[in-house]
């Protein structure tokens, strides 16, 4: 008779993030995760000591795939400076990372080692940036500034409601990245 097989760790972590991006934080429990897994609540506690673990697994791996592999995808695949930027903003603002970005920003809102966390994922994000512009920008000020630009239209495009004109969305964000890698 073959043992058991026990649903991998990353799977509870991948289903604890979708969680997260479908509900917040308060959605991730381990009864309705087990449920959506079709796997015991037993089986949890294989991979886990506590809920906490989980929370704190789930921040790891969207902290590593939002920094460490995004980064490394982008630096892989090469290009110049403006490439790369180009490639940055969308792969960390992909339909697979947004919704999970966006969980986390509102979960750093109501606890503050949550909010640690982000801040350390946007200053990467940032310091990645910086180093990108300062290739061909030579003004300290300006790198700063393009920086905190193109990281600030990412974030706030997605919380924006507001119409264009005659302009598409896409126009307009497609203009706006241009002006900044000028």
């Amino acid at each position: 008779m073959a043992a058991p097989t026990r649903t991998p760790r990353s799977r509870w972590i991948e289903e604890a993030l979708r969680a997260l991006a479908d509900g917040g934080p308060d959605a991730v429990r381990i009864e309705p995760l087990a449920k959506s897994l079709g796997v015991t609540r037993g089986g949890f506690y294989w991979h886990f000591e506590d809920r906490t673990a989980l929370l704190t697994e789930m921040l790891d791996t969207w902290e590593r795939a939002a920094t460490d592999e995004v980064i490394e995808r982008v630096e892989r695949k090469g290009g110049d400076a403006r490439a790369k930027v180009r490639r940055a903003g969308a792969l960390t603002f992909s339909d697979d990372l947004l919704p999970i970005d966006l969980a986390v920003r509102a979960w750093s809102r109501h606890d503050r080692a949550v909010a640690g966390r982000l801040r350390r994922v946007d200053n990467r994000r940032m310091d990645y940036l910086r180093e990108l512009f300062s290739t061909f920008c030579s003004d300290e000020a300006e790198v700063e500034a393009r920086s905190m630009l193109a990281f600030s239209l990412l974030i706030g495009n997605h919380f924006m409601a507001a119409d264009h004109g005659t302009r598409s969305r896409a126009e307009v964000l497609e203009l706006a990245a241009r002006w900044l890698l000028a």
